[in-house]
């Protein structure tokens, strides 16, 4: 890239910066083919010719705000470029759902190759798989414990093992569904999120949401992770980069470099809340998941007076816990501004409900991942804090890499068109999830209403991969199929053999809430009796339910059993132990208000996970979360 760009000066200054701009922002160190086709757009948005056009194009996306030209210059360049970029993935997407069957076995094939000279890719002679069949015969399905001892192996150094390349990082998940488990990450895994994920999602909301293409800054919720480093030196933590990364893409957002640089969760949630109110001309509010910017709602409702101090004052808390240099350098951006902060004073004295809305009365869109178990999350911010706001749920992705991208933004329901060339995909029909041998399907081979676990190959070492995600197959787009997330296989009740999934408990949940006057449920998790020992109040196997709610401080025992029996009413499996008395009733539990955000807290700590991936286990695998929320009950 510094080559190229070190070619190109006879451009004049202003291309140069421009294509610096585009190299930032693609800032995936893409093949030189993709940046040498990106090389005309990024030259037609900065001729000379052309410059007052765009600066009136520029004004009028402004409206207002106070900006230099350099910040608005570089957003602009930034958006048209990415823009650009999202048009003509786009339409290479629409051409690859016309056939899926072939870019299918490209992407496997592709896999292969470049792993055909490792150690892996020997044993199972690559080189000579020809096609998806023979890969299907001679490859096993696997597991996290077929890659365990070879992804150690690569943390000590050794090379050539499963990937080609050394990774970019040992990615950690989420642990949801039980241990965090340590995956590789690879350009590739990179690119591909990028260019066939990030560039056609921005292209899809331009078009669902007109408004947002202007150059408002949006508030992005987002904390630097941590590191630690493997025997051989490789970054060890989520698989998430700071925005902070480039300094070009900080004119897209509200929070100021400095901020990126603070460890400590509460304190960067306080800075990006200070920073986006001091801008009233906020146009999204953007996080990796709902629950991330419900937190961040939740924090505004406890802290908004100290906020609205250091609005008026210039000023940053001095509850921060604030390096002295680092501090100065926020301090430096701030500037007393008494008529902002009486505005927000206002707004909060009518009440949280459309909150969002009067703070930045130009907001246009929530832009959060709120399918699966962020559901809960989403739901509460539009009929609470975001009232009246759109949102949109981009991704279906995971730290295996993107899975599929969300063409419907504002469909009720979370369909993700799966994306043929990131991944080679297989389906586990959901009644052979137990088989000892299962049959896999293929894209073109799967059938509309039916339910499916995923198996992957990915870019980064992982081979027929059970990835743990039950999805149902809703339709297909030409002839790629549209999936909605329906559960993860280790988040699901199973005292008898009766699995209940997470979406089949909540939607009885939510039935059961919708009975009870005044409820409003904020957070719930499951525990089966067996992993609570005597604590478990009842000698048949049973569920113990935690739940946090809004509007009511006590349950009858009437109310709690309506849980029960509208599970009962939702499955005929339970309802059938139920009856027969193999399975007890339920055990409600309510717990005080903000148990919940306590027991994300000690998940946290205890699997390393970064507040930007973290899901909430809805059933509780380790008994010290269930005795936790136990010390929180309060009836």
């Amino acid at each position: 890239m510094a080559l190229l760009l070190s070619r190109l000066r006879f451009l004049g200054p202003i291309c140069v910066a421009v294509l610096s701009v585009v190299v930032a922002i693609v800032g995936l160190k893409c093949a030189m083919p993709d940046l040498l086709h990106l090389l005309p757009a990024s030259l037609g948005v900065c001729s000379l010719a052309g410059v007052a056009l765009i600066w009136r194009d520029i004004r009028s996306k402004v409206k207002g705000e106070t900006r230099t030209v350099a910040s608005l210059f570089s957003q602009y360049v930034a958006v048209k470029a990415v823009g650009w970029l999202g048009k003509r993935q786009r339409r290479k997407l629409e051409s690859d759902t016309l056939n899926v069957k072939r870019v299918q076995e490209e992407t496997l094939q592709k896999r292969l190759r470049k792993a055909a000279n490792t150690g892996y890719g020997k044993k199972y002679d690559f080189r000579s798989i020809t096609d998806s069949n023979v890969f299907r015969a001679r490859h096993p399905i696997t597991t996290y414990e077929h890659y365990r001892d070879l992804i150690s192996c690569i943390a000590a150094g050794e090379e050539g093992v499963i990937i080609a390349e050394k990774p970019q990082i040992l990615a950690m998940t989420s642990g949801t569904s039980g241990a965090s488990a340590m995956l590789l990450s690879t350009k590739d895994t990179t690119s591909d999120f990028f260019l066939q994920g990030v560039s056609v999602c921005l292209d899809i909301m331009r078009l669902s949401f007109p408004e947002t293409d202007s150059l408002q800054r949006t508030a992005k919720f987002f904390y630097t992770p941590t590191f630690r480093q493997s025997e051989a030196g490789i970054p060890i933590g989520p698989n998430s980069s700071t925005p902070a990364s480039s300094r070009h893409m900080l004119n897209l957002y509200t929070t100021p470099a400095p901020a990126f640089e603070v460890l400590s969760e509460k304190d960067t949630l306080y800075l990006h809340l200070l920073f986006a109110l001091k801008d009233p001309t906020v146009g999204i509010l953007e996080a990796n998941f709902a629950s991330t910017i419900f937190y961040a709602f939740s924090a505004l409702q406890d802290r908004w007076q100290e906020l609205v101090k250091d609005i008026e004052l210039g000023t940053v808390s001095s509850a921060l816990a604030l390096e002295p240099t680092l501090r100065s350098r926020l301090e430096a951006l701030m500037k007393p501004d008494p008529k902002r902060a009486s505005q927000i004073c206002a707004h909060f004295q009518k009440g949280s409900r459309g909150i969002a809305k009067r703070l930045w009365p130009r907001l246009h869109l929530v832009l959060a991942v709120d399918s699966g178990s962020n559901q809960i999350y989403g739901e509460m911010l539009r009929e609470n804090y975001c009232l009246g706001v759109p949102f949109y749920s981009p991704f279906y992705a995971a730290t295996e890499g993107l899975i599929g991208v969300n063409l419907w933004p504002q469909e009720p329901n979370r369909r993700y068109l799966l994306c043929p060339r990131s991944m080679f995909c297989e389906f586990l029909p959901e009644s052979s999830l137990e088989d000892e041998t299962p049959q896999t399907l293929l894209m073109e081979e799967v059938k509309e209403g039916h339910k499916y676990e995923l198996v992957i190959t990915n870019a980064s070492g992982l081979f027929r991969y059970r990835i743990g995600d039950i999805v149902k197959v809703v339709g297909f787009h030409n002839q790629c199929p549209i999936v909605e997330f329906q559960y993860r296989r280790g988040q699901m009740l199973n005292v008898r053999g009766e699995k209940v999934s997470e979406a089949l408990f909540l939607d009885a949940l939510k039935k059961a809430v919708s009975q009870w006057p005044a409820a409003q449920l904020v957070d719930y998790c499951c525990a089966e009796s067996g992993i609570m020992g005597s604590s478990s109040g009842g000698s048949d196997p049973h569920y113990q339910v935690f739940l946090e709610l809004k509007g009511v401080r006590n349950l009858t025992e009437e109310q709690r059993y309506k849980l029960d029996i509208c599970l009962q009413q939702d499955s005929a499996v339970y309802k059938s132990f139920r009856i027969k008395g193999s399975i007890g009733p339920m055990r409600v539990q309510l717990v005080a208000e903000g148990a919940f955000a306590e027991l994300r807290e000690r998940i946290m700590e205890f699997s390393n996970t970064s507040p930007n991936t973290f899901k909430m286990h809805r059933v509780l695998r380790r008994k010290e979360y269930a005795d936790f929320l136990l010390g929180k009950t309060v009836s």
